[in-house]
């Protein structure tokens, strides 16, 4: 594993992660409704995909019972014993599906999530999002029995509002535990955290920030402004998505301009300036899990790290992102 990307504590906890980790909804295999969001990945290409991430700096992957039944979490944990990750060389977060289900299933399912992961200890257990049948109390209470279990090492949430962070934390705070980070949607084109108090309250409580969807399912790549052929020859959700639409894009595009300008000036890709960008812009708080599907889209998730862009750049990309959200 290479040591080229820095390492940052989460939040208060001990755990020393790259600043970029990875996300692995994609390797769902297309298995219930939540893993046919994403095209099938075979094993090969899904292990060259986690080897490009480990071998290049990255120490940590997200991974989620909901994704395909807990296939992702089969298939990264397959992958990292093939690429030779050792459970003391990675960091593995996770998350309980609360829909449908009440607090005593976090226990209760704990046993799967562990048998799916292979002996990878889980470093992170976070409820996926605030929909369950019991209460964020019930919910905390639970995830503090595990952590005193031993059973997992820290607690997370998703999706979870600046109030139900707030009181996520100040229940598990109950237990002399720590919440650890929330996980939510957040790119320099949704930057509403910023204007709904999830960011003021993740400072506040020393929490983490985890952003999924750090390239808004590929419109900061920039090749979708290059040409309306590689929308038109997409056959996922990305056809039926607004954002894609001509006018989005041309919306859009000079903040993909100055993307590329940047990227120009430090030989890297648009792509990378913006995940460098969204993990730098706000000191350490923000930790982004971008997904991969080729070995080469990961390599280049891994290296967005080995530039550091200018005050001034970082300024001039905040100020283009901002036009894009006047009405926040």
């Amino acid at each position: 594993m290479s040591d080229n990307m820095p390492k940052r504590p989460m939040g208060p906890s001990d755990l020393m992660l790259s600043p970029i980790g990875l996300g692995t909804w994609q390797f769902s295999k297309r298995k219930n409704l939540a893993g046919k969001y994403w095209p099938y990945l075979d094993d090969a290409t899904s292990y060259q995909i986690i080897a490009a991430s480990y071998n290049n700096g990255i120490n940590w992957y997200d991974t989620a019972e909901l994704y395909g039944n807990g296939e992702s979490e089969r298939t990264l944990a397959r992958g990292l014993k093939k690429a030779g990750a050792g459970d003391e060389d990675v960091e593995v977060a996770t998350k309980w599906n609360p829909i449908f289900r009440r607090a005593a299933s976090i226990s209760k399912t704990i046993g799967q999530r562990k048998q799916a992961l292979e002996g990878y200890t889980i470093s992170l257990h976070q409820i996926h999002n605030p929909l369950s049948f019991s209460g964020i109390a019930a919910e905390m209470k639970a995830m503090a029995r595990l952590v005193q279990e031993q059973k997992i090492r820290y607690v997370g949430v998703s999706n979870f509002s600046s109030r139900q962070m707030r009181q996520a934390h100040k229940e598990l705070s109950k237990y002399g535990i720590d919440l650890v980070s929330n996980q939510v949607h957040y790119n320099l084109l949704n930057r509403k955290i910023e204007f709904n108090g999830i960011l003021d309250a993740a400072r506040e409580l020393n929490m983490a920030i985890i952003a999924y969807s750090p390239l808004a399912q590929g419109l900061l790549t920039g090749k979708y402004h290059e040409s309306t052929d590689s929308i038109k020859s997409q056959k996922g959700f990305r056809k039926r998505m607004g954002s894609f639409r001509e006018k989005n894009l041309e919306r859009t595009r000079p903040l993909v301009d100055k993307l590329s300008e940047t990227a120009a000036r430090h030989q890297v890709t648009p792509a990378q300036v913006a995940l460098n960008w969204l993990v730098s812009f706000h000191g350490s708080v923000i930790f982004a899990i971008p997904g991969a599907s080729s070995a080469s889209q990961a390599e280049s998730n891994a290296r967005a790290m080995q530039f550091k862009l200018s005050d001034q750049e970082m300024h001039e990309i905040d100020q283009e992102s901002r036009k894009l959200h006047s009405g926040n």
